[in-house]
């Protein structure tokens, strides 16, 4: 650890207010617990006289930390920052909801940023959660989707910011019936249809009730399901903004990469060709075919020489992931997962896979270790 005289961040505390962080004796040992209160500016310059600390962690944003953590730390950190997000959509009535989405939303884009082919690994493979979480789940996944592309089309840190909370909340009025739909075998009913076709107006009118001021996000969730030709609802608008047309094809692509009751999740390379296939000159959907590509991180894939696994991570080309193998040729499980990068001769992806050949039983830190 490193740590910084208290003198040195004086700037950082509040006298009569909650201290940001814990305050250090010059052995280290704790003197004030972070939330602690330092009352009088007398109080403060003892502190000084006694040499007091400061871990440097501490001072540190949630996203500088995600920046400086080891590699093995980035699961448990997505299982961390994906609770916190689904704690703050949980909340959208609140009044404060929206610094609530900042907060939770700024680790999720370091995430991103720090390693893109871990973050599009979450979008593939799904946790199991209940079908009825469905709503949550889907936001998350076409949030960190939006992420990614608006990376790779370079957007700015602020339109890349945007576009993710647009996705995250375009669906904030209809989550419960996304999971009721999402469990249910029997058609959608008349009821059911109309409260689809009304959640994008409702969905905007609850983000500017929950104090949300930006114009461009409140458009986009109005328009994200708006279509050029004019088809589109609730307006049936033919011109709206590429924001709106991102989230859309986002939401378009990670719905078919999801379950439901009534059919499996489809296969990444058959989602991209549908997707591609329904409007090729879609800029849009190409950045999504081109981010993750024909083998993404999360696919279960066999070799030609016979191996199954997981890829894990993009390689030199599309073509040629690299792949954590599961199983030997025979099909049998192997002892730990093994790297194989599939460019080499003989090991190149001959299919991908609708089942899992065997991660079930395998971490992710597992993955990522090969």
């Amino acid at each position: 650890m490193q740590y910084t005289p208290l003198v040195a961040v004086q700037h950082r505390i509040v006298l009569g207010q909650a201290l940001p962080f814990n305050v250090l004796d010059t052995s280290h040992a704790l003197m004030l617990a972070k939330g602690q209160v330092v009352q009088t500016a007398h109080q403060l310059e003892l502190l000084f006289e006694r040499g007091a600390l400061v871990d440097l962690n501490e001072l540190l944003t949630p996203a500088e930390r995600i920046r400086n953590s080891p590699r093995e730390a980035l699961p448990g950190l997505w299982r961390y920052c994906m609770d916190d997000l689904n704690k703050a959509l949980g909340h959208c009535a609140d009044e404060h909801f929206p610094e609530a989405l900042e907060q939770a939303s700024q680790p999720v884009l370091a995430l991103v940023e720090r390693d893109p082919d871990l973050a599009i690994f979450q979008v593939l493979r799904q946790e199991a959660n209940p079908l009825m979480q469905y709503g949550m789940d889907h936001a998350l996944h076409a949030g960190i989707t939006c992420a990614l592309v608006a990376r790779r089309l370079g957007w700015s840190d602020t339109e890349q910011e945007r576009a993710m909370k647009v996705a995250l909340t375009m669906n904030i009025s209809m989550f419960e019936l996304q999971g009721q739909l999402a469990a249910q075998t029997t058609p959608i009913t008349a009821e059911q249809r109309a409260a689809v076709q009304a959640h994008p107006e409702f969905s905007a009118r609850m983000l500017m009730l929950a104090g949300v001021t930006d114009t461009d996000w409140i458009k986009a969730v109005l328009w994200h399901h708006e279509v050029q030709d004019g088809s589109g609802y609730p307006r049936g608008l033919r011109d709206t903004s590429d924001l709106a047309n991102l989230v859309r094809q986002a939401d378009i692509y990670t719905t078919k990469l999801s379950r439901r009751a009534n059919r499996q999740a489809v296969a990444p390379d058959e989602a991209a060709r549908m997707v591609f296939m329904q409007d090729p000159k879609n800029n849009m959907i190409n950045a999504i075919v081109k981010e993750f590509g024909l083998y993404p991180p999360g696919a279960f894939v066999r070799l030609m020489s016979g191996e199954t696994g997981v890829v894990v991570q993009r390689g030199v080309s599309v073509k040629f992931p690299i792949v954590a193998l599961l199983t030997d040729e025979r099909g049998q499980p192997l002892p730990s997962p093994v790297r194989c990068d599939t460019s080499e001769p003989g090991y190149g992806v001959s299919a991908i896979l609708g089942e899992d050949p065997g991660v079930g039983r395998v971490s992710l830190a597992q993955l990522l270790a090969v």
